[in-house]
């Protein structure tokens, strides 16, 4: 058994896969082949949005992997923009319909503002209003489980009322840099699972020196290391790549950080994402 095989169980008895294949930046045209590879190699839980541009390519690739449908945990994201309700049934149709599925087994809220405004006006009652589409969604079976990304407490907070359903899932950005404690312990104290995505800090981290010198102690890559330290955080992990190899090694991650060396990745910060910092997500906001 590999932490392919290993899940966790959402609030509503949902399970889903520790470690996924994230698809930001990989083309709709080549989505559906590193899909396959994917699930080829052993992942069972395949992480795309609406804003990546590549739901038909991952679909496809959902659709004609080697193994049923019922055996994959497909998540989708509702745009960020979207903060109205009939604009996110629309939207969540949309998604459906460009993935070639009958439903998808998480849906996500994808910021709480707008990419373009990121982190800045009030979006409180648009949040309101696409959680009670997603909500619906859920209840019409056309989606397993529902949740949000890039969330703060205060968000949470604000779609909560009125809310029918607390959600199952907080996609956030955690990696070893970059690791919010207090957010991670109030979702924990929701029931709300965390997915890390970009464990690897979008590739910021991997010049570290002190990551560098951790991974050589356990024998690892840079990567593994930082994929297996939010593993151990109780997060779904989510790195991506459309790299085959590096599909493999991200699964590879079968060794055991220690508590003192967890408490030392917990504490560090490294948040230079340099160029990428273009990216909302990376601003520093």
């Amino acid at each position: 058994m590999t932490v392919l095989d290993e899940t966790y169980t959402l609030s509503n008895g949902v399970e889903i896969p520790k470690l996924g294949l994230g698809t930001w930046f990989i083309d709709d045209d080549k989505a559906a082949d590193a899909v396959r590879v994917a699930v080829e190699t052993g992942y069972r839980n395949i992480d795309t949005a609406q804003a990546y541009g590549n739901e038909r390519g991952v679909g496809e690739g959902v659709r004609t992997s080697s193994v049923p449908r019922e055996e994959l945990f497909v998540s989708t994201k509702l745009a960020a923009e979207i903060k109205d309700y009939d604009r996110a049934v629309a939207a969540i149709d949309g998604s459906l319909e460009k993935l070639g599925l009958d439903h998808v087994d998480l849906l996500l809220i994808h910021s709480p503002q707008p990419w373009d405004d990121f982190r800045g006006g009030d979006y409180a009652e648009g949040n309101r209003e696409a959680w009670r589409a997603l909500e619906d969604a859920h209840r019409a079976g056309k989606v397993r489980s529902i949740g949000v990304s890039n969330f703060q407490q205060h968000d949470l907070e604000n779609i909560a009322q009125g809310a029918s359903v607390t959600p199952h899932v907080n996609q956030l950005l955690v990696h070893a840099g970059n690791t919010p404690s207090d957010l991670l312990a109030h979702c924990a104290s929701k029931q709300i699972l965390v997915e890390a995505y970009s464990p690897i800090a979008h590739g910021a981290i991997l010049d570290n020196a002190e990551i560098q010198e951790m991974a050589r102690k356990y024998g690892v890559s840079v990567p593994q290391l930082c994929i297996r330290y939010t593993l151990q955080l109780g997060t779904v992990s989510l790195p991506k790549t459309a790299d085959p190899d590096h599909m493999r090694s991200n699964a590879a991650v079968d060794f055991e950080i220690s508590e003192q060396d967890m408490d030392a990745l917990r504490g560090l910060r490294d948040v230079d994402y340099g160029e990428h910092s273009a990216f909302p997500v990376y601003s520093g906001k």
